[in-house]
């Protein structure tokens, strides 16, 4: 395994991690009854994830280019598991991080109401006393929170079946563009161009679907309407769903590239 695939790994490690956080953001939001400064902090580490994805595409798409013009006898199709490897057992880390987050979610949410200031909360956490907060904050998942899991009438079985579709289409949509240039070298610059046909759906059903259901639950939550074990419950079901999404990726995978290098042929 060389340095640029590590590289690679790594971001798409920290990508697929800031993702699942996001839900440990919410219940910080939802017990702090502050659920836009929540999401407000945990804008920063999106930056992280997309200064992270805006490096691993090209960086793939070089490893790809480099392999087509060596005429190397390599295995491209490895890596591309091992990718979407690495994002599964990132949204593994990330389920086991939620508990830590969320409490530590909740402190910062606490002091940004104090200053109201972006920069201080970051130069704060960097403290010795940030840091003592950090470490306090530092808690695993409850083993009867899983054990007490189960799919009763007001279960929302069709957020959780859309949530594992459009996670694995999200996951395998740039991969997919760039590995359908190595099968069509000729059209590899139209194949790169073409992850909108994967991801689009994956978009549609996220920001249509899955994400009005997830803030109205959310509301509700810190409304009182709906308890807060529920909600802890199903967004372990939303950590559950993405990692199968992930899973299924990887069978998703060649698929995809090939109907996106078929587009290319023919567009």
């Amino acid at each position: 395994m060389d340095v640029q695939l590590l590289a690679i790994l790594f971001l798409t490690f920290i990508i697929h991690l800031i993702g699942t956080l996001a839900y440990g953001f919410r219940i910080a939001g939802v017990r702090s009854r502050q659920i836009a400064i929540a999401f407000s902090i945990f804008n920063v580490m999106v930056l992280v994830s997309r200064i992270s994805n805006s490096f691993q595409g090209p960086l793939l798409a070089k490893r790809v280019e480099n392999t087509i013009n060596a005429h190397a006898v390599h295995n491209l199709l490895n890596d591309f598991m091992l990718i979407l490897l690495a994002a599964s057992a990132a949204t593994i880390i990330g389920g086991l991080l939620i508990p830590t987050v969320q409490r530590f979610g909740s402190v910062a949410v606490e002091s940004f109401r104090k200053n109201r200031s972006m920069p201080a909360l970051i130069i704060r956490l960097a403290t010795p006393r940030g840091i003592s907060a950090i470490t306090s904050s530092v808690a695993l998942p409850r083993w009867q929170n899983i054990t007490q899991l189960s799919i009763k009438s007001e279960f929302p079985a069709k957020i959780i079946i859309l949530n594992v579709l459009a996670t694995a289409l999200w996951t395998v949509g740039v991969l997919a563009s760039i590995y359908a240039g190595y099968l069509e070298p000729e059209f590899r610059v139209t194949a790169s161009s073409l992850s909108a046909v994967i991801n689009g759906l994956a978009t549609i059903m996220m920001f249509i679907l899955i994400d009005p259901y997830l803030a109205g639950l959310t509301d509700d939550v810190a409304g009182g309407k709906v308890s807060e074990n529920y909600y802890r419950k199903f967004i372990i079901w939303m950590v559950l769903s993405r990692l199968a999404g992930t899973i299924l990726a990887q069978l998703l995978l060649v698929p995809s590239a090939q109907l996106i290098a078929w587009l290319g042929r023919i567009i």
